[in-house]
């Protein structure tokens, strides 16, 4: 039910065309809630059936244009009355945990390696998040609220990121018989 809360977030913070805005995703909103290009777009016709987005007129209409959208007042009103409500946490839903229960059950071959591999992309994806910190929200530009929420959803994403390094640093130990 969040992307189409996700796509008036990013057309509220900027009016996009579906190309755009995909490309947009790509950047940022889906490093935390991702879709495809094809969902996307598919949402994007359901928005503005719904009324709450509209394709911004063009001074010169042509085929193949691409439509640039804009959120409306129902719209706003639709992703401020999500934003109020509440919503219970998800149960994590991850294969590798499973994996490492079904190794207790049919034996480790090979998981060390999945492990160090997993370890080596959580590790990359924390120095990407930290890039991104540095060159986005240095301190002088963390005083607007837009700005300070914007980079505490960051944090989180660093936070995530270090404790699946920490986690996965841990249980390549145990592995090694070193826990």
């Amino acid at each position: 039910m969040s992307l189409p809360h996700a796509i008036l977030t990013a057309l509220l913070e900027k009016p996009s065309s579906g190309l755009e805005l995909t490309r947009r995703f790509d950047r940022s909103i889906g490093y935390f809630w991702s879709a495809t290009h094809q969902q996307i777009y598919r949402e994007l016709g359901k928005l503005e059936q719904a009324g709450q987005i509209r394709a911004l007129p063009c001074e010169v209409p042509s085929r193949g244009q691409k439509k640039e959208y804009e959120v409306l007042p129902a719209g706003r009103a639709a992703l401020a009355d999500w934003v109020r409500h509440s919503e219970d946490p998800k149960p994590i839903r991850d294969a590798l945990l499973l994996r490492l229960r079904a190794a207790a059950v049919v034996g480790t071959e090979g998981l060390a390696d999945e492990l160090r591999r997993h370890l080596g992309l959580h590790q990359a994806q924390l120095a990407e998040y930290r890039g991104m910190e540095e060159r986005q929200f240095p301190p002088e530009r963390r005083t607007a609220e837009a700005d300070r929420l914007r980079h505490l959803v960051l944090r989180g994403g660093i936070e995530l990121e270090r404790f699946w390094t920490a986690w996965l640093t841990e249980a390549l130990a145990e592995f090694d018989g070193e826990g």
